[in-house]
């Protein structure tokens, strides 16, 4: 093992938000044991939010939650069957309007996984030979800053609540005018983790020197697994941007708990809900992101984590008790669980 390696290694050990999620969330398996004794189901989830499949906590289209969104809220975006002959391909896209460059990603994913800015025809063909699944092409939203909203609301309440919001910050270095980009990456270990994923992507490139006070994004998007470094900023979270949230989420059927990714210009314009888009909206399986502030405690994350899953959990019995919505039986439940295993193996390195 190299001495970069080493400390690299060290790094990763030092610091839990790059741990294995199944060993930071082990502890909290016995809150979910304790809950799904209670509502006698290991599926209880699946009555947190009734209109997407298991409540958003596997096997959830993107495509029918974005079906569920008033259309002026998110980017157009057009869906893609899996085994689409490029030919066809051009030809929605054509029909469609949208224009280079878009992003690309799976309709069912996780984590960030086969996500893509594509610049060019090229790439669009190259990312669609690839891809073993079915996947969506959304309009680049061209927006300087994201955020990650977590949203509870009760059923039979008008309003919903703001339980915690993160900053996302891409995944960006700044030339010198002397060191390429891998040299820049190599700067930062929370970079050098990503990159074997960059060398995938970009080869060459990486060998490229930046002009100096140049800024390049490799990551367009606000994926923790894929660098970008999250910032606890839940003091965002006022009277007006919770109204802001609220006309959005009570507008989305059958929404009570989840997180939404959103773009936007400044934080004015985003709580008089103006110049902002909802990139989209996670349901059950959402983690409340702020927790990966580097700041934060593993402490602090399982306390959040608990926290969070008991909303989810009181949301469901709500809605499987007043409103006969049903919990997931255990054979459909392990069902579910393992397509959404097969379909992560085929994202997963993407």
């Amino acid at each position: 093992m190299s001495l970069r390696s080493l400390k690299l290694f060290i790094h990763k050990l030092t610091h839990w938000e790059y741990w294995p999620y199944q060993v930071v969330y082990a502890p909290i398996s016995l809150l979910w044991i304790y809950y799904a004794i209670r509502a006698r189901s290991l599926f209880f989830f699946n009555a947190a939010n009734p209109s997407i499949r298991n409540g958003g906590f596997v096997m959830e289209s993107k495509r029918n939650i974005y079906n569920l969104i008033p259309q002026q809220f998110y980017a157009q975006t057009t869906y893609i069957l899996q085994n689409t002959s490029f030919a066809d391909l051009k030809g929605i896209l054509k029909d469609s309007g949208l224009q280079y460059p878009v992003i690309a990603k799976p309709d069912i994913g996780l984590r960030g996984n086969a996500v893509k800015k594509i610049h060019s025809e090229s790439e669009l063909h190259e990312y669609n030979k690839r891809a073993g699944f079915d996947y969506l092409i959304q309009e680049f939203i061209d927006l300087p800053k994201e955020i990650g909203v977590f949203y509870v609301r009760y059923p039979g309440e008008d309003r919903g609540k703001i339980t915690g919001i993160v900053y996302k910050e891409f995944l960006t270095v700044t030339g010198n005018g002397i060191s390429s980009t891998r040299e820049l990456l190599n700067q930062t270990p929370r970079f050098q983790f990503q990159l074997k994923a960059l060398q995938r992507e970009y080869g060459d490139q990486l060998d490229r020197v930046l002009e100096k006070g140049k800024r390049l994004t490799l990551v367009p998007y606000g994926s923790h697994a894929r660098g970008a470094r999250f910032t606890d900023c839940s003091h965002m979270a006022n009277d007006a941007l919770t109204e802001v949230i609220n006309n959005i989420c009570t507008q989305v059927k059958g929404f009570y708990y989840g997180r939404l990714d959103l773009m936007y210009n400044t934080a004015e314009e985003l709580e008089n809900g103006e110049n902002f888009m909802v990139v989209e909206i996670n349901g059950a399986m959402s983690e409340p992101t702020h927790i990966y502030d580097p700041g934060h405690s593993l402490w602090f994350a399982w306390k959040e984590v608990a926290r969070h899953i008991t909303y989810m959990y009181e949301i469901s019995r709500v809605n499987h008790h007043n409103k006969g919505i049903p919990y997931l039986n255990h054979k459909s439940g392990f069902r579910e669980l393992y397509a959404h295993h097969v379909q992560n193996r085929k994202i997963a390195g993407f």
